[in-house]
């Protein structure tokens, strides 16, 4: 059903994995939205061509987010893993404070908490502390390992797959970021329930990642296996192919809290809040056979001896 109202909605990473779909949703539901881009790309133009008002800017510019917040109702709140998360937040918290915005949805991560190792997980905590302290309407999201992880880590040699991470025989429950978007639209059209809560977001089947294997197997009808790594020889690939320090750390720190059972769980918050009922593997899989047709844009392989 189509929602006609005033109120407009800024989506940060806007032509992210879950960014773009938020867009995508708002605009359906009859919602003005303008998409904050980092730059104009063939992903922006498709945003514009559904509707949205684009923005150019950055997240760590106070006049591009201010200018960004005039007229807002809510904002979606997602940084991506680098450094400079605090700065963003502070950054993104005065402008929508000054703005007068309603509502906020931010993009934690499931690891986020006081005691993480990982740099980046921890910065996620106290940005959600802070944001608590601001006068909108402010819910979390605490997702998983992402779906797309999937195909971003996904290696292809002809007709057989490979998955190669340093995850042991860790168990998650992989969320697809369409399944979160229609969290975090539904939050952005309806906060008042939502305020000051954090939920974490998981798909609807627990696995580890030789059932994960299997099931994209299945979708793909080849061969796929899930070769375990260590912690370091994964660090030393990432660092070989010019990943930054920020992520490195971040990853290999997430590695061991897997292994350690903080990615594992279920929940029915797509169902109950998104009104969505989310994305199996095999399903993912089967409806993005394209992402899959050669190795992932981080796939690390074995080293040679």
């Amino acid at each position: 059903m189509t929602i006609q109202d005033d109120r407009l909605f800024l989506i940060t990473g806007a032509t992210g994995t879950t960014g773009a779909e938020t867009v995508r949703l708002l605009l359906e539901r009859g919602h003005r939205v303008r998409a904050l881009v980092h730059r104009e790309d063939d992903r922006s133009r498709v945003l514009a061509a559904a509707g949205a008002e684009i923005v150019v800017g950055d997240l760590l510019d106070f006049h591009d987010v201010s200018a960004a917040m005039r007229g807002v109702s809510g904002a979606y709140f997602c940084y991506p893993i680098h450094a400079g998360l605090l700065d963003a937040t502070v950054v993104f918290a005065q402008a929508a404070t000054e703005a007068g915005v309603t509502s906020v949805v931010n993009m934690s991560q499931i690891s986020a908490r006081r005691e993480a190792a990982s740099n980046a997980a921890r910065q996620h905590w106290l940005a959600e502390r802070l944001l608590d302290r601001t006068p909108p309407l402010t819910t979390h999201l605490r997702p998983t390992l992402f779906a797309e992880w999937i195909s971003w880590w996904w290696g292809r040699q002809d007709n057989e797959g490979m998955l190669r991470l340093p995850l042991g025989s860790g168990r998650h429950a992989p969320v697809a970021g369409v399944d979160q978007a229609h969290v975090i639209a539904a939050v952005l059209e309806n906060p008042a329930p939502h305020d000051r809560q954090a939920y974490p977001l998981h798909g609807p089947v627990e696995m580890d990642h030789h059932e994960i294997a299997e099931a994209v197997s299945r979708a793909l009808g080849i061969p796929v296996t899930y070769e375990p790594t260590e912690v370091e020889e994964f660090a030393e690939g990432l660092a070989s192919r010019g990943k930054s320090a920020h992520l490195i750390q971040h990853l290999s720190s997430i590695a061991i809290d897997y292994r350690n059972g903080i990615f594992q769980g279920t929940n029915n918050f797509i169902e109950v809040i998104g009104n969505r009922t989310p994305l199996t593997v095999e399903e993912f899989v089967t409806g993005r056979k394209d992402a899959f047709a050669q190795s992932g844009s981080h796939f690390v392989p074995a080293k040679r001896s």
